[in-house]
């Protein structure tokens, strides 16, 4: 079952995703999505996994179709937290390299010395990457402060 905690996970999310605010993701905007994490969906195919996805029929996905599909496709914490690692690991090296970094978060308007200075700060090691060791912590870091909740690490 999914806790209060994970739900509010979810919802911020759907925020994300329905970028005009209106309480619903359409193929547009999940096609921008798509596309700021390196795929090139078609039109046809964004409509078809929105078909998949919609239950009451309307063309868009709402909350609870959102919630549905997370719960039942991408299953536990750290299944989600390795999805997430993948879509900034483009070449699969189990690293995320700058360049990598720099492809995904552009779209979100950071600079480069605001990337840098990530990369810094989450490079525990060193090595000029962020392991699958390192994003779990950043994101566990940036999901307590954005929303006052202390998750536990990866084990």
């Amino acid at each position: 079952m999914i806790d209060e905690q994970e739900i509010e996970k979810l919802w911020q999310a759907f925020k994300v995703l329905d970028v005009d605010g209106n309480g619903a993701i359409s193929t547009d905007e999940l096609g921008e999505v798509m596309r700021s994490l390196g795929q090139n969906p078609t039109e046809t195919g964004l409509r078809d996994l929105i078909k998949e996805i919609d239950v009451d029929l309307s063309g868009t996905i709402d909350f609870d179709e959102f919630k549905t599909l997370m719960i039942a496709k991408v299953g536990d914490r750290e299944s989600r937290l390795k999805l997430a690692f993948s879509a900034f690991d483009e070449d699969n090296s189990g690293q995320i390299t700058a360049v990598e970094l720099r492809t995904v978060m552009s779209q979100f308007g950071l600079t480069d010395a605001e990337l840098k200075e990530m990369l810094q700060e989450v490079d525990h090691d060193g090595d000029g990457s962020i392991d699958f060791e390192e994003f779990c912590q950043l994101v566990l870091e940036e999901s307590e402060s954005k929303t006052g909740y202390k998750d536990s690490p990866i084990s």
